[in-house]
């Protein structure tokens, strides 16, 4: 993995702060976001997602690792939690009101554009090798984008 450290690295710490950060956030307001039908898979999502970028870049990290090793571990903790967002995104568009369909058919499409990108690059590495790791940048900036909108979210937006 040489000339990854550096990138993996700030993503282990980057996502492990905002990972607790978001659980505070959950914490602090969950009477709220209970009390409404998509707040809670929201919430878990958004938690899952900051997971998937700690485990994935965690385990890179690890020395020695052959390549094939390394695809398999992203493609499988990919497709892990795609299945398990594609339940929530679809619980998210029946229970969302038709005034926040759009919105949340947006935010979805986020979820799918990042969690793929996980599973091809799971493919990519264990098709073409190392270049197959550039894939995991868009895929992580994916990642805390949609994160950063649902902290929002949960943090803010709900105590309006």
């Amino acid at each position: 993995m040489n000339g990854w450290e550096n990138f993996l690295g700030a993503q282990v710490g980057a996502s492990a702060a905002l990972l607790g950060l978001l659980f505070v956030s959950v914490s602090i307001n969950l009477n709220k976001i209970l009390s409404h039908p998509v707040l809670p898979g929201r919430a878990f999502g958004a938690l899952l997602m900051m997971l998937v970028v700690l485990i994935i870049s965690s385990l890179l990290l690890a020395p020695d690792q052959p390549m094939k090793l390394i695809g398999a571990e992203v493609l499988v903790i990919g497709l892990a939690a795609w299945a398990t967002i594609v339940r929530i995104d679809f619980n998210t568009l029946k229970l969302a009101q038709a005034e926040y369909r759009l919105r949340a058919t947006l935010l979805i499409a986020i979820n799918q554009i990042a969690l793929i990108l996980y599973v091809a690059c799971g493919v990519a590495i264990l098709v073409a090798g190392k270049a197959g790791l550039y894939i995991l940048v868009p895929a992580v900036a994916t990642s805390f984008i949609k994160v950063m909108l649902d902290a929002w979210v949960l943090l803010i937006e709900i105590n309006r």
